[in-house]
């Protein structure tokens, strides 16, 4: 009889053991399936902002939309297709694009329009945001592609409307 009662005992603490043990992996699993996604998406954020940068200096162009000459909505357009990300070219359009995200918790990658009284006049792309605020490169018709914190900037810091994820 007590052998009975061991190989009982036995039973139940194999079985939990292999319960926990397979629901642990499950758990393992999955978690790291979803690292795998959040990391490509962070990697892919940073190269779109890293890549965007040897674009620095080009020309300012009505309606452009490559590297002879970009307007606002033609250089995040054009960046966002290196990246295999298909957008409009119109500023207009690209605020209605993706998803919103609050200004303050934009990533790199993402966009930032700019405008009054709600009417989308420009468009930037998020370099960083950090304590020193948020930085973007954009394609300005004074001085063509360039990299500015619109957080310390008193011509563009008034101006922001809403941000929105295109990557996501």
């Amino acid at each position: 009889m007590k052998n009975t009662g061991l190989s009982r005992l036995l039973f139940f603490v194999s079985l939990t053991f292999l319960i926990t043990s397979c629901n642990a992996l499950r758990t393992a699993s999955s978690g790291s399936s979803s690292t795998t996604k959040v990391d490509a998406l962070t990697a892919k954020r940073n190269n779109l902002a890293e890549s965007s940068k040897k674009y620095v200096g080009v020309k300012y162009k009505y309606a452009g939309k490559d590297p002879k000459g970009f307007d606002c909505s033609g250089f995040t357009g054009y960046v966002m297709k290196t990246e295999g990300i298909a957008i409009s070219s119109s500023s207009k359009v690209q605020a209605t694009e993706g998803r919103p995200v609050p200004v303050n918790k934009v990533k790199p990658g993402d966009l930032i329009f700019f405008g009054k009284r709600g009417k989308v006049t420009h468009v930037a792309m998020v370099i960083s945001n950090t304590s020193e605020g948020i930085t973007v490169i954009h394609s300005t018709s004074s001085k063509g592609v360039m990299i500015q914190n619109i957080s310390t900037s008193t011509y563009w810091k008034p101006k922001i409307l809403f941000a929105r994820d295109v990557l996501s």
